[in-house]
């Protein structure tokens, strides 16, 4: 194996924490003289982001409407969502050893489905990226898992054949059955929205573990 590409979202980055962490700091800061009850307003947010799969304008459009919100604009709250929710990114467990660990023997790659520059500036918020050799977010070049398309640019970036690299991701659709169609091998990593994925070359439930799926697979 030449090549480990990685997702971000729920794989590099854990999502649900930096989510839930912003959250709190904007309801406890900005929100807090409008809002009776904070803690409805964070499970809210947190429901009607559904994993990521709700952009946060209809989210704020939800909100605003649901607590009466009119002190804010739909634009306002987006702005501060999309300058500052990098301050709270943080790393799943186990990633700053994997990623320190792989990066000597293998080019790395990180391909994500979201909006640009925001997935990026979360990705160098991590700070691993110095040890990534490219980047791809899904908004920047037109194209989104699980199109095979996006798996073959990232393989063409890092100068690697499909054959002769591993993706490692957590939704099987989107990152394990994409990366399987354009050829390359996987890793799943679970979380509790995704337990488990069959048709995965390896599976990961603790990230510390990560180097030596690869090297497994690497044989």
């Amino acid at each position: 194996m030449d090549a480990v590409i990685f997702d971000l979202d729920q794989t590099l980055l854990d999502r649900d924490r930096s989510l839930r962490d912003f959250i709190h700091w904007q309801c406890h800061g900005m929100l807090r003289p409008y809002l009776s009850n904070q803690a409805d307003f964070i499970g809210r947010f947190m429901e009607l982001d559904a994993n990521g799969t709700l952009w946060k304008d209809k989210v704020y459009t939800a909100l605003i409407e649901e607590f009466s919100l009119t002190e804010w604009s739909v634009q306002e709250l987006l702005r501060v969502y999309e300058s500052c929710f990098c301050a709270f990114a943080v790393p799943r467990t186990g990633v700053i050893e994997a990623i320190t660990h792989l990066s000597p023997q293998y080019k790395l790659g990180l391909i994500s489905n979201g909006k640009s520059p925001f997935q990026e500036r979360n990705f160098t918020a991590l700070g691993i990226a110095p040890l990534f050799k490219s980047v791809i977010v899904s908004q920047a070049v037109g194209l989104r898992k699980p199109d095979p398309k996006i798996f073959l640019l990232g393989c063409q970036e890092l100068g690697v054949s499909p054959q002769k690299t591993i993706y490692v991701g957590d939704n099987p659709i989107a990152d394990i059955n994409g990366a399987i169609n354009a050829g390359l091998h996987t890793i799943f990593v679970t979380t509790s929205l995704y337990a488990e994925c069959k048709n995965a070359h390896a599976a990961c439930a603790d990230l510390k573990s990560l180097p030596a799926i690869v090297e497994s697979l690497a044989g």
